[in-house]
This record gives C-alpha cells, sequence and structure tokens, in this order.
C-alpha cells in the first residue's frame, strides 16, 4: 500500500490513470523483479485480492439495476455472443500458427473471448466516462460475458476430460446456472430491500454497513459453493440491493472499503508480471495482445451495431472492451489442473502478460473513443454513414413494430413468467434432494428409513412449491386466453371463431400442464427411488392444492406484488447532512408526488398534513422554483418535490399520503 500510494500520487500528478499506478506498483514489489522482492507470500495477497474482487463487482451491481439490464439486454446478448464466437476462433488460429497444440489452441480461444468486468469498470471510473449512455451498453456486454464464462468452462471440462462435448453435461449446467439467478433475484427482491429498510430504522451506519457487507459476502459464498464466481454472485446481490431506497447511502458507505480491497486487487494484478518471460515468448505475447485489442474492438462493435446501435455508440463500446482480466486466468488455471490433455505450462503466464499488457492499453482506448468518432465522421464518405444510420433505423422501426400488438406482448411475458415459475420449482425440489441426504445421514433410524426421510422431503418440496403450481395454472389459462384471442380473423364465422378460440385455449392449458407434470416427475425421481411411494403423496399434494388453491394463489400475487413495489419505488435523494445533532436522528427525504395522486390540487391545510403523519415540510420544489416552509393555502401538483422531515415512521406515513393513488380507499390510512 505504500508503494501504491506513491506510484498513484505520481500517476495523477501526471494526469495518468490511478490503474495503470496500482500495475506498476505490483510490478516494483513482485517477485519476479530484480534486483529484489519486497513481497513473497503471494497466497496472501492473492486472497486480499479476490476481496477486492468481490466488493468492487458488488458495487457495480449496485449501479447497475435491474432496470438498465433489461433495457440494454437484447444488445449485450447479440453482442456477447459475437464477440466470444469469433475471438474464440482467432484464438485458435492464432494457436495453431505458433504450432501449439490443439488443446493450448482451444484453451486459448477461451481466454481471449472474456473481458475483464472490474478493470474495465475501474477505468471507466477513473477517466469519469461510467455514467455516459455508451457505459450501460459496456456493463450489459460484461455481466453476459460472465455469465457465459461459466457455460464455456463447462464446455472446456468436457473437450478436456472426454475429448468431446458432452451436451448433457451442458444442459445440466446451464439449467443450474438459471436456477441459481432466478431464485437470488426473485427471493432477493422480496426480502432483501424490507430487510435493509428494517436495519435502516436503527440510524446508526456501522450496523447498515455491516449487514450490508454480510449480504454481500454471503451471496458470494454461496456461488462459490455451488461452483460459480464468487464476482457473479457478489454482482447480484448488488443489483437486488440496487433497488433499496437507501442505495445512495449504501454507496457513501462502501465506496472507501471498496476502494481499498480494489487496490489490491490491482496490485496483485502487476506482482504477477515476469519480465523474463516477455523475451522467451516475446512474438507470441505480441501478436496475442494485438489480437485481443483489434479483435476485441471490432468484434464488439459490430455485435453493438447488429443489435441497432447507431455507428457512433457501438465504436465507443467497442473500444471500451478491448481487454482480458480474471475470467482468462480461471480457464488458464483450470487447464493446467486437468488430469487428461493438460495444457502447456507457459499458457498460464502469457495469459498474464497479455491481460497486464491490455489493461495498461485499455484506459487510453476509452479516452481515444470520442476523438476517433469524430476522425471517422469527418474523414469517412458520408454515403458509408448514411448506409449506417439506415440500418440503426430499420432496427428500431422493425422493434417497434414488434410491440405494436398489445397481446403478443402479454404473451411473451406470461411466458417469461412461465419459465421462471419452473427455474424456482426446480430450485426447491433440488433443495429437497439436499435436505433428503442431509436428514438421513443426521438421523439413519429415521421412520421407514432412506424411504421415510425422501417422502418428507417430497411433501415439504410440494408443499413449498404449491403456491408456484396454482399460479403456473392461471397463468396457463391467460395465456390460453391471450393465445385464441391472437387467432382471431382465422375463421370467418363467429361460431367456428369461438370454437377456435376455445380450442386453442384448451390446448394450451393441457400442453402446459402434462409439461409441468413432467417436469415434476423428472425432478422427484431423484428423490424417490421408487414410482409406488408417489401415489399417496400425490394424491395429498393434489388435495391440499385444491382445498388451499385461493390462498396460495394470494401469496404468489403477494410476492409477486411485492418484487413490482420494490422496483418500482422511489430511490430516496440525499440531502446535504448537518452536524447539528437534533437533524441526524430524524430524516430528511424527498418525496414526489406521482400522476393520479390523490393529494393533486389539494392545499395543505386541508391535508392536515402535519396532524395525520406527524412530518414537518421544509420545502417545496415545483416547476424548477424552490419554496422554502410553504403556507397552509398551497396546492400540490403532480411532479411536486417535497422536502420531509421526521423520524422514519413519520416520514414513511408522509409517503404513504403523498404517493396514494385517488382511486384508494381514504380509510386505508
Amino acid at each position: 500500500m505504500i508503494i501504491a500510494a506513491l506510484i498513484t500520487v505520481l500517476f495523477h500528478r501526471l494526469k495518468q490513470p490511478v490503474v495503470l499506478g496500482y500495475i506498476v506498483a505490483g510490478a516494483i514489489i513482485g517477485p519476479h523483479t530484480p534486483p529484489f522482492s519486497l513481497v513473497h507470500d503471494l497466497d496472501t495477497i492473492k486472497t486480499l485480492s479476490e476481496l477486492g474482487v468481490v466488493l468492487l463487482m458488488f458495487s457495480i451491481g449496485m449501479e447497475f439495476s435491474l432496470k438498465k439490464l433489461k433495457k440494454v439486454g437484447s444488445t449485450a446478448f447479440i453482442a456477447a455472443s459475437l464477440e466470444i464466437v469469433l475471438m474464440m476462433w482467432i484464438g485458435y488460429e492464432i494457436g495453431l500458427f505458433f504450432q501449439w497444440s490443439k488443446m493450448d489452441s482451444i484453451f486459448l480461444g477461451a481466454i481471449l473471448s472474456i473481458s475483464s468486468s472490474t478493470i474495465i469498470i475501474k477505468a471507466l471510473q477513473g477517466l469519469g466516462k461510467n455514467k455516459e449512455h455508451f457505459a450501460e451498453y459496456v456493463l450489459g456486454i460484461l455481466i453476459v460475458e460472465d455469465i457465459l464464462a461459466i457455460v464455456i468452462l463447462a464446455l472446456l471440462s468436457g473437450v478436456a476430460v472426454t475429448g468431446s462435448l458432452a451436451p448433457a453435461q451442458i444442459a445440466v449446467t446451464v439449467t443450474q446456472l438459471s436456477i441459481f439467478l432466478v431464485v437470488v433475484l426473485v427471493l432477493g427482491l422480496i426480502a432483501v430491500p424490507r430487510f435493509i429498510q428494517y436495519v435502516d430504522r436503527f440510524k446508526d451506519d456501522e450496523v447498515l454497513l455491516i449487514t450490508v457487507l454480510g449480504l454481500c459476502f454471503g451471496v458470494a459464498l454461496l456461488a462459490a459453493k455451488l461452483g460459480y464466481s464468487i464476482a457473479l454472485g457478489a454482482f447480484l446481490i448488488g443489483a437486488v440491493i440496487a433497488e433499496c431506497r437507501q442505495i445512495l447511502k449504501l454507496e457513501e458507505l462502501l465506496k472507501p472499503v471498496r476502494d481499498m480491497f480494489s487496490a489490491i486487487f490491482f496490485v496483485s494484478i502487476g506482482l504477477l508480471i515476469e519480465p523474463g518471460l516477455l523475451v522467451e515468448h516475446f512474438w507470441a505475447i505480441i501478436v496475442i495482445t494485438l489480437a485481443v485489442i483489434i479483435g476485441k474492438v471490432v468484434t464488439c462493435t459490430f455485435g453493438t451495431f447488429v443489435a441497432g446501435h447507431s455507428p457512433q455508440t457501438s465504436l465507443r463500446v467497442g473500444m471500451s472492451l478491448a481487454q482480458i482480466g480474471e475470467f482468462s486466468f480461471i480457464i488458464a488455471a483450470m487447464g493446467m489442473t486437468l488430469e487428461k490433455n493438460k495444457t502447456s505450462d507457459f499458457l498460464y503466464p502469457i495469459t498474464v502478460t497479455v491481460s497486464v499488457l491490455t489493461t495498461l492499453t485499455t484506459p487510453y482506448l476509452i479516452r481515444a473513443a470520442d476523438p476517433t468518432v469524430h476522425w471517422l465522421e469527418r474523414n469517412l464518405p458520408r454515403s458509408v454513414f448514411a448506409y449506417l444510420n439506415f440500418y440503426t433505423r430499420w432496427v428500431e422501426q422493425m422493434c417497434s413494430k414488434g410491440k405494436e400488438n398489445p397481446l403478443a406482448d402479454v404473451a411473451k411475458r406470461l411466458l417469461l413468467d412461465l419459465g421462471l415459475l419452473a427455474l424456482l420449482i426446480s430450485a426447491i425440489f433440488i433443495s429437497a434432494t439436499f435436505l433428503d441426504d442431509y436428514l438421513f445421514a443426521q438421523w439413519p433410524k429415521f421412520p421407514f428409513g432412506k424411504n421415510g426421510a425422501s417422502i418428507i422431503a417430497w411433501l415439504g418440496a410440494i408443499s413449498a412449491s404449491s403456491f408456484l403450481y396454482v399460479a403456473c395454472f392461471r397463468k396457463l389459462e391467460a395465456l390460453g386466453i391471450i393465445c385464441g384471442e391472437l387467432t382471431n380473423g382465422w375463421a370467418t364465422e363467429e361460431d367456428a371463431s369461438q370454437t377456435l378460440k376455445r380450442f386453442v385455449g384448451g390446448v394450451i392449458l393441457i400442453i402446459g400442464c402434462s409439461a409441468l407434470v413432467l417436469l415434476t416427475l423428472g425432478l422427484s425421481y431423484s428423490l424417490l427411488p421408487s414410482w409406488k411411494l408417489l401415489v399417496f403423496p400425490a394424491l395429498l399434494a393434489v388435495l391440499m392444492v385444491g382445498l388451499f388453491r385461493n390462498r396460495l394463489g394470494a401469496l404468489y400475487a403477494a410476492g409477486q406484488a411485492a418484487i413490482t413495489d420494490t422496483l418500482n419505488q422511489p430511490k430516496d435523494k440525499p440531502v446535504s447532512d448537518s452536524p447539528d445533532p437534533i437533524l441526524k436522528e430524524g430524516s430528511l427525504v424527498r418525496i414526489e408526488v406521482p400522476p393520479g395522486a390523490e393529494v393533486h390540487g389539494k392545499n395543505l391545510a386541508y391535508l392536515r398534513f402535519r396532524a395525520l403523519t406527524g412530518a414537518n415540510i421544509a420545502g417545496i420544489e415545483s416547476s424548477g422554483k424552490a419554496r422554502i416552509n410553504p403556507g397552509a393555502d398551497y396546492e400540490l401538483q403532480v411532479g411536486d418535490q417535497v422536502l420531509v422531515f421526521g423520524d422514519p415512521e413519520q416520514v414513511e406515513a408522509a409517503r404513504c399520503l403523498l404517493e396514494r393513488k385517488s382511486d384508494s380507499n381514504p380509510e386505508s390510512t
């Protein structure tokens, strides 16, 4: 940290990115730099650097909310998929060019396909570009890359061990990864914001910080135990916490901790630089480095443009992603530890060196993106930009046409909901399988032995997922009705049209229920060794669902409403802190009057704001004009920013009053 501080101060004076200073500091103190090494215990530094990865990815998730991920989802998937496929092919061809083995070439392609989320985000933050429009797409592509990297690891395991692809193993890996993502996001959105709001009532920043760090490292540990990246787990819980009202306060609390450990992470990268390796594999390192920079700029730019974005935005995205990092290290390390078809020893140090070199160029490429765009606009023929912009407008029009039919859009959402419900049901049964093994191991004399424990675990899974089954049935009914309506116009006569609608709806319901039954049977196979054991528990489960279907449906609706409220709730806007101890005990919060609010057009005297809520209105900002301590005759309007002061309960009561819709029951509050 001493060397890092001195070098980064120097780099700051020279107006260079501090990330480069961290890497140079690591090279200075590293074990491979003559004349002597200041650091010998690399394992300890590696452990500390992993903490930096967790905290940095956690903060990235807090800045990149689920709404933004949904917004850039299609672009991220298209660009990331094209980039990974093309870069894997480029890396494979480079390996063959240097006459490396086929296995080395395959692993080199995988190593070059994944960019480093940690380094790129830090570079964007250091240059002040992380809030710009193109940065959203960069973040989206990085997230999709991290998810696809898990699939790549499974593919490489199958190729290296068996010499060929194992489709069944890949399908299982993708399904398990999807289940993990859905469970963390769904359960997180239901429980975490409410838990954070409860802890925030203590008005103790230390308690709040430790609680949030516990959630961060807890989900990262869960991801590691399940065989996924700790960075992926940290990012997911960060994205969940991004939907909390206290997000701005949490970001301020976490920033110092994140900065310290992320600095250690980048210093640890510099520790891995081996100057002697630069001479031994000089040309291979140069060629691979150029392939990463040029290949990723071209492939990411092309992928973003194909997704329908302007040439300018696409080029900015492409020039921000020309780097490899932590996932490349994981892939290279896995190749060295394989029992069969092990990769050559030189592949890992080459990977580290190329990562360091591309890390050094990343800030300069990001900084050069805007000048490059302006240069191309001045020098390329206008006809070229005209054709490129024509394609962009065409994609936008095609996307807008796809949204014209509201019924089709509802059908897509129902299909997505059904897929998520199927994943949640699968997660419950998989958890029950682990519970079954644990229960019998802890209680060998369980009644009826292993079969008794299996039945109990199966009934527990059915009971826990019963409300999900009811939700699936209702959504299948709705999907059948909508699909029937989409057939409108296929039959000329009214009676035939109605018959066709009922037929389509019935077919959809039968197919959906059959698929649900097959899914349950497949999941039950791992729990119940004999199908004869399924008869009685199945009848009991059907009876339970039939008797309590309304309550189970209400339970699912409550969970869905909780997620919707979490995603749509307004975030608290920070107000400058005051040293006055009285103000520190209260909350000073901005609350916006939403469209359709019951308070619209009513003055403060009529509302009896102070009497009903206990809170005080310190000021109101309306149409850009601030009114301090407004009078009782002031009429609230939609869009007014009301500055409310009070304790947490009073502020919450004020929020309910100001945000209550006009069609709500007045007696409800």
